[in-house]
């Protein structure tokens, strides 16, 4: 099975051989949980979200990826931040793709749907903010829900 390492600030990472424009969405119901996919490739908690399409918008691509990973159509509302840090770079081993991050993070509300797992996704569910440090994930995914919450404008990065 193929997996998606995630390395940061590692000198043993593998050298990046890609850069593809991606998206994660926060999304956020009325009771404030947030909307979590448990990854297929790694065993992680992470916000939805994957690579823009060809043909498509940023937010045509965070929708898609939405409801793809986690059975949620949603509105995109907003701007969390943009993250292009060359420490951080991801490993597919399926085609040793090592990709250097390069992530737009949105939020948005729900419109329709259940959480629901896909062939990305092993697991989806709404979790409430104060549960969310209980939930294993990589360390730039943590940052990037905390950017959300601390909502202090967009972070550039």
């Amino acid at each position: 099975m193929s997996q998606r390492i995630d390395y940061h600030n590692d000198p043993n990472a593998p050298a990046a051989n890609s850069l593809v424009p991606s998206v994660n969405v926060v999304v956020t119901n009325d009771a404030d949980e947030v909307l979590l996919i448990r990854r297929s490739d790694n065993g992680n908690w992470a916000l939805p979200g994957g690579a823009v399409d060809l043909g498509e918008s940023i937010p045509q691509a965070a929708i898609r990826e939405t409801l793809e990973e986690a059975g949620i159509t949603c509105e995109i509302t907003g701007l969390v931040g943009t993250y292009s840090d060359p420490r951080h770079v991801i490993h597919y081993t399926s085609n040793d793709e090592v990709r250097q991050e390069f992530s737009l993070v949105l939020t948005a509300r729900p419109i329709s749907g259940q959480p629901t797992p896909s062939t990305e996704s092993s697991e989806a569910r709404w979790v409430p903010q104060h549960e969310l440090d209980k939930y294993s994930m990589h360390s730039s995914m943590r940052m990037r829900i905390s950017h959300h919450l601390q909502g202090d404008g967009p972070h550039i990065g």
